[in-house]
C-alpha cells in the first residue's frame, strides 16, 4: 500500500470575520512594527468605520490581511484601501496584489484612495490624486485614486 503525500490545505482570501481581528492586528504589527502609529494613514484609519476586511488563509492560519475604510473627500463618499500586511515566509508570492484585487473587486464602482507607491498600484489602476488632502503629513506623489474622474478635497472619516 502506497502512502499519499498530504496536500497542503489551499490558500483563500476570505471576508475577514469579527473574530479574526486579533490576528489581523498581531500580523499588522509584525509588518509595520510600531512606527505605523505615527503615520497620517493610520491616523485616518483610527477615526473610521471598517467598511471590508479580507483576509488570506492558509492551514486556518491568516497569512495576509487588508481592509477597506469610510471616508469621504471633499464631501463625497469612498473608500481608504490599507494597511495591505503579508506575513514574512509568504511575501513575494503575489499574495499582496490578491489582497487589493478583493477590495477592488467588493468596492465596485466606488472610488478608493490609498497611500503607497505608484510603480505597484498603478497596475490595478491607481493614479496620482494630487488634489487630495489628508490632514497630516503625507507624501503627496504617494496618494493615489482609483475611480471615476478625478478625486479632490479634503480626506475625512466617512
Amino acid at each position: 500500500m502506497f502512502d499519499t503525500p498530504a496536500r497542503p490545505a489551499p490558500l483563500r482570501i476570505e471576508i475577514e470575520a469579527p473574530a479574526d481581528g486579533a490576528a489581523v492586528e498581531a500580523l499588522v504589527l509584525a509588518a509595520f512594527g510600531p512606527g505605523r502609529f505615527a503615520k497620517t494613514a493610520e491616523r485616518l484609519r483610527e477615526q473610521a468605520r471598517i467598511a471590508a476586511g479580507f483576509v488570506a488563509r492558509e492551514d486556518e492560519q491568516i497569512i495576509g490581511s487588508v481592509r477597506l475604510w469610510a471616508i469621504s473627500i471633499g464631501g463625497e463618499p469612498a473608500l481608504f484601501l490599507g494597511p495591505i500586511a503579508v506575513s514574512g515566509s509568504s511575501r513575494r508570492a503575489g499574495l499582496g496584489g490578491d489582497l487589493v484585487q478583493a477590495c477592488i473587486d467588493h468596492a465596485g464602482d466606488a472610488g478608493i484612495l490609498l497611500v503607497g507607491d505608484l510603480p505597484y498600484f498603478g497596475r490595478f489602476g491607481f493614479r496620482s490624486a494630487p488634489d487630495v488632502r489628508l490632514s497630516g503629513p503625507v507624501d503627496q506623489q504617494r496618494v493615489l485614486w482609483r475611480g471615476e474622474g478625478e478625486a479632490a478635497g479634503v480626506v475625512l472619516p466617512g
